[in-house]
């Protein structure tokens, strides 16, 4: 018997060197694992996590699933109060291990439904991006989440550019990646836009059905360029349209993103789901 359950949790990216484990050095995936490994005393299962956030990046919405055979269920299950909850004392005990420095929380824990998988079942990732130009309220506080600019953005321009980037279906996002062997660069951008807050700083909301290496800090990048001026507004789409690495903008801080949320079909679906992105996406 297999049990798979699903975590949704959140974590301040600035602490690890990114979400997937590592031989040497501090991740999300790494001090989750080895707090799973000493609840439930024995090797921890491994993590599936739908976005492999990378070094510095923040996360608010993430969801990750793990399998446990029948012994590890029996054994989370001894382990909690009357009336025993599994799940509730897997958060716990969680938040107790891994959450000691307080930079990563479960926010949940639940039993997924049939066919769920956190990485192949997800329909879309949604993330954000904060910049506080010279026209915003640069806040000491939020420094560690917002990229400060030294000169005014022009927020229609960056708007209109990323808008343009936006759809319609799969594209090759080449020239907004950074390639890794045997991985596909080809994405369906759904949404990307970008406004002021109430404290003018600009926000980017993007959405896709997953992200290669570094894509969306590229594609801010971009947008940046044309706020600065240094690139016009449909220059980005040309160079997605050239499909190879360029030097026409600089790919933006990690500290400054952010996964806001996952986004995931009907429980009916979520099998045919996984089973179709597990194929390799192929432009028609």
């Amino acid at each position: 018997m297999t049990i798979r359950v699903r975590l949704d949790l959140g974590y301040d990216g600035a602490g690890f060197l990114g979400w997937a484990r590592q031989a040497e050095g501090r991740t999300v995936q790494g001090e989750l694992e080895a707090a799973l490994a000493t609840v439930l005393r024995t090797a921890a299962p491994r993590l599936v996590v739908a976005g492999r956030t990378d070094s510095g990046v923040h996360a608010r919405g993430q969801v990750a699933h793990l399998d446990l055979d029948a012994d590890q269920w029996r054994r989370l299950a001894s382990l909690g109060r009357a009336p025993r909850d599994p799940l509730a004392t897997l958060v716990r005990k969680l938040n107790g291990l891994a959450g000691r420095d307080g930079d990563v929380r479960v926010h949940r824990a639940i039993l997924a439904p049939e066919g769920f998988d956190a990485r192949f079942s997800a329909v879309w990732r949604r993330y954000e991006y904060r910049i506080a130009d010279a026209a915003a309220i640069q806040d000491p506080l939020a420094r560690a989440h917002t990229v400060w600019h030294p000169h005014e953005l022009d927020v229609s321009a960056m708007d209109t550019a990323a808008r343009q980037l936006a759809g319609p279906g799969l594209a090759d996002w080449a020239a907004y990646c950074r390639p890794r062997p045997g991985a596909t660069t080809i994405r369906d951008l759904q949404a990307f836009s970008w406004a002021r807050d109430n404290d003018g700083v600009l926000v980017a909301r993007v959405q896709a059905d997953a992200f290669c290496h570094s894509m969306v800090r590229a594609l801010v990048g971009a947008c940046v360029a044309v706020g600065e001026g240094a690139l016009a507004a449909a220059e980005p789409v040309a160079l997605r349209e050239a499909g190879v690495r360029t030097q026409a903008f600089k790919v933006m801080p990690a500290h400054g993103l952010v996964l806001t949320e996952v986004g995931y079909p009907p429980d009916e679906e979520l099998a045919v789901r996984a089973e179709q992105t597990r194929g390799l996406r192929e432009l028609a």
